[in-house]
């Protein structure tokens, strides 16, 4: 059964981050009543204002000043509480008394998330814990943002939600973990989820220091590109315009509960095409070979036959159009008086 996300109240925790903030205007346009629960602190505003030194501060300033004046413009009310507690949690979903709670808080780095166990499970699981204790007998489906990290290296070029997950590193496990936990309250308190595992995310107004982003804004300002490994690695780009949509078609229809979906573009690509769309509006940008980080699954493809069959789930960016609408955007964005080299990450 189908049915509109219009008029349902709908809690984004951890909401003002770059999938939060995307999917709550995607959502606003659709006619739900949604609310965005978000403490600011985890690379946000409490971050950028708290550090000094700080590579492209200035433009990830703009940034989320953006995306705070497109969720005030459009009447998205920001209920500024810290997920970790238990009781404001409380206070702030009995106020907005939701349908359905998306649970997005988390450190999204693998590698502060290695460098920082402690900080990744206070804001990853400690904020997934009480937003699960809080949606027991009170929601109509609970949402969890998992990741493709959770396969770990992948065994053949394509997996699907059935293939045995085996995490490399804390980001990936503590991810698993929440995947265990969402479940875990399913089977003692009937409460209804849906699991996405998102991959290689990328699209406006994100300031993650995701792959594709740090190689526009290197090439921007005429740094190398830098790529671990010989650049034929292959992940599964995905823009965030078909994530959005996939994620509001999780919530539109009733097969998505207790489910776990890939929702990818679905089709690999190498960080070398990656690069190449790139040198088509940056050419004299040149190419840096590192070495590949030992914790960084080798990955591919994310089959999305099942959220096809069961979403109707249908992306329409291909890395040659949403990775160019992308930089298009990053240039009206350009700061030409921040010019610090970023280094690479890969989430």
């Amino acid at each position: 059964m189908t049915q509109s996300v219009k008029g349902k109240s709908i809690a984004l925790v951890g909401g003002a981050g770059f999938i939060g903030h995307n999917l709550a205007l995607a959502l606003k346009a659709k006619g739900a009543d949604v609310h965005v629960i978000d403490s600011l602190q985890v690379n946000n505003l409490g971050a950028l204002y708290g550090t000094t030194g700080m590579n492209n501060r200035n433009i990830y300033l703009k940034i989320i000043h953006e995306r705070l004046d497109l969720l005030y413009a459009a009447e998205v009310p920001l209920h500024v509480v810290d997920a970790r507690d238990y009781h404001l949690m409380c206070n702030a979903l009995n106020e907005i008394k939701p349908n359905i709670i998306v649970h997005l808080a988390a450190v999204a780095h693998a590698n502060q998330s290695n460098k920082d166990p402690h900080s990744t499970f206070d804001h990853s699981l400690r904020t997934l814990e009480n937003s699960l204790d809080n949606a027991r007998g009170q929601v109509d489906q609970f949402i969890y943002l998992s990741s493709s990290m959770i396969y770990g290296n992948f065994a053949s070029g394509e997996v699907d939600e059935e293939t045995p997950c085996d995490p490399l590193g804390i980001y990936g496990a503590l991810k698993f973990s929440g995947e265990k936990m969402v479940i875990g309250y399913n089977q003692v308190f009937d409460l209804p989820y849906t699991i996405i595992r998102p991959s290689a995310l990328y699209g406006q107004r994100c300031v993650s220091r995701r792959v594709g982003q740090i190689f526009i804004e290197n090439a921007m300002h005429g740094h190398d590109i830098s790529i671990q490994g010989d650049g034929s690695d292959k992940l599964d780009f995905t823009y965030i315009k078909d994530f959005v949509n996939g994620l509001i078609l999780a919530m539109e229809t009733d097969k998505a509960k207790n489910e776990i979906f890939n929702l990818t573009y679905g089709n690999s690509r190498s960080l070398r095409d990656m690069a190449d769309v790139l040198m088509q509006h940056y050419p004299d940008a040149k190419i840096l070979h590192k070495e590949w980080d030992k914790l960084m699954p080798k990955r591919g493809t994310l089959s999305i036959e099942k959220a096809k069959s069961l979403l109707g789930y249908d992306p329409q960016y291909p890395l040659e159009k949403g990775f160019v609408e992308y930089i298009d955007w990053y240039k009206s964005m350009e700061d030409p008086n921040d010019q610090s080299p970023m280094p690479l990450v890969v989430e």
